[in-house]
């Protein structure tokens, strides 16, 4: 049936029967590109649309996550590099891409696929590129095996599609962030800005509960801390009569920040700590002190929390603008405001004096101490800080304790995703667990470290293991690092097995940290 010369349409194809082999390679093949597709689209909307996200976590799963995705993957590009002699062996790529790479679902547990306009959008440019790829190889007689590379290559076709569509949704962001700026000039709010590579929510939190009692605050909510996110927090809750906004500046690269200040310029501005997260895509720290310093090029006040030496000297170095410089310490009484940790109790000092102390309340000494500087600048008076520090708001998944029907005590991190936070977490687990027959912490370990995310996983897996009497892995993509650490860890695949196996063993007095969760989009 396959001679050695061609027939007109396909290379090999000498028969109607051969045709009609080669079309069903290309419908498989077709079917293999639809899940592919709705796969590598759920992973660039969890990534934020960003360009070479999908491509990225597809090397993840086929290349690092375990074994028979590797295989799959050598048999489906063996069977895409034989489809234009053999058509049959594109059966095999379109089974591969269909169900693979095993682990990752079409529709997703944690982070199902949600079909914004934006990703309706994106999915109609993506289909376009490979119906264009492949209706083209089809008119050259190379349908099969450009169908069966088409399923293969779904993820570099998504980002692809997000280079293409990225100008459009900007333009489309653009007349949002317009009308947010007209608000903000309209109501004329204190703009108070908060950055840093972690600790950036809580000390949102902590800011507006200590002006509340004085002014009327509205903070951006979740985690609105990006152009588009930020616009939509001004257009939808900043009210008439405001007299401070709160708003959250994250970033994932240089410039956006100075982006974000540009339509919502801070009167003061906050960085809370520099550290490796997002490490992969700044690539050095260096770089991630000079994007987080773009929020105080406009500012004229500056809070730093200056236990860090990268901001200690921007704290002697601050924008051009910047007039007043709050330094704020965890330990420094010569820092203009500190609160330390002494016998259970934080203790607020104004500039070396002691004013006040609270207590049973379970936050980072730096970041109270941040909040409390934006309290006294905007003219709150020490004494009402105090009284408020006593009912501080814990942020969502961030230390937030609860009571498990088992009666056990569960410890909620799982939006901590830092090595200095993990270590406080951990501080926590310790204190609160004093007395505990069992002490466990359940964790997929931290990512986006760059070449740095194996030892700090490491570390974090020995640390854990210091303070628990269980360590439980959850997932692939931290596992073997966490286990260097931790050799004694459970390794469990999903969250809820971890959970599963947590309500098996633990009872009455005992305690359990949640340390990170990752989307199951990660390995």
């Amino acid at each position: 049936m396959i001679a050695g010369a061609a027939g007109p349409g396909l290379p090999g194809v000498t028969s109607a029967g051969d045709h009609a082999l080669a079309a069903a390679a290309v419908a498989a093949g077709a079917l293999g590109i639809v899940a592919g597709g709705l796969r590598w689209l759920r992973v660039a909307q969890r990534e934020h649309y960003l360009s070479g996200s999908a491509t990225r976590f597809a090397l993840r799963w086929w290349l690092r996550s375990r074994p028979v995705n590797a295989v799959g993957l050598v048999l489906a590009l063996a069977g895409a590099g034989l489809a234009p002699f053999w058509p049959a062996t594109a059966f095999a790529t379109a089974a591969v891409t269909v169900g693979g790479p095993i682990g990752l679902s079409v529709r997703g547990r944690s982070s199902p696929l949600a079909w914004t306009r934006r990703l309706r959008t994106l999915a109609a440019v993506w289909a376009a590129l490979e119906i264009a790829a492949v209706g083209g190889a089809a008119v050259a007689g190379l349908g099969p095996r450009v169908a069966a590379l088409g399923a293969v290559l779904a993820p570099i076709f998504v980002d692809a599609a997000c280079v293409l569509v990225s100008p459009l949704e900007r333009k489309l962001a653009g007349a949002h962030v317009r009308r947010a700026a007209a608000r903000l000039r309209r109501v004329g709010p204190t703009v108070v800005a908060i950055t840093g590579s972690y600790g950036k929510t809580s000390t949102k939190g902590y800011v507006a509960h200590l002006l509340a009692a004085t002014h009327s605050v509205v903070a951006s909510p979740a985690s609105f801390n990006n152009r588009a996110g930020l616009a939509r927090a001004v257009n939808e809750h900043l009210a008439e009569g405001t007299d401070v906004f709160v708003a959250e500046m994250g970033t994932y690269g240089p410039g956006e920040i100075a982006e974000l200040c540009a339509f919502v310029p801070p009167d003061v501005a906050v960085i809370t700590a520099i550290g490796p997260v997002h490490l992969e895509r700044f690539g050095s720290e260096e770089r991630i002190v000079a994007a987080k310093s773009e929020i105080l090029a406009r500012a004229p006040c500056a809070v730093l929390v200056v236990d860090d030496p990268r901001l200690a000297a921007l704290a002697a170095n601050p924008g051009p603008a910047t007039t007043t410089v709050w330094r704020v310490s965890s330990h420094d009484l010569g820092a203009g405001v500190t609160v330390s940790e002494e016998a259970g109790a934080l203790v607020l000092y104004v500039r070396g004096e002691r004013v006040g102390e609270v207590r049973d309340v379970d936050a980072r000494p730096g970041n109270v101490a941040a909040a409390a500087a934006v309290a006294l600048q905007l003219g709150v008076p020490p004494a009402d800080v105090v009284r408020r520090l006593a009912t501080l708001p814990t942020a969502p998944h961030r230390l937030e304790r609860a009571q498990a029907p088992g009666g056990f005590v569960v410890l909620d991190d799982t939006y901590n995703a830092n090595p200095a936070g993990a270590r406080a977490a951990l501080s926590s687990l310790g204190r609160q667990g004093q007395g505990a027959t069992r002490r466990v912490v359940v964790t997929p370990g931290m990512v986006e470290l760059g070449a740095r995310q194996g030892e700090e996983n490491t570390i974090l897996g020995r640390e854990a293991a210091a303070a628990a009497t269980d360590v439980v892995v959850v997932g692939r993509t931290n596992r073997r690092a966490l286990r260097r650490g931790a050799p004694g860890a459970v390794a469990v695949e999903t969250r809820q097995e971890a959970a599963e196996w947590v309500r098996a063993r633990l009872g009455p007095g005992d305690v359990v940290l949640y340390e990170n969760d990752l989307p199951d989009h990660y390995p």
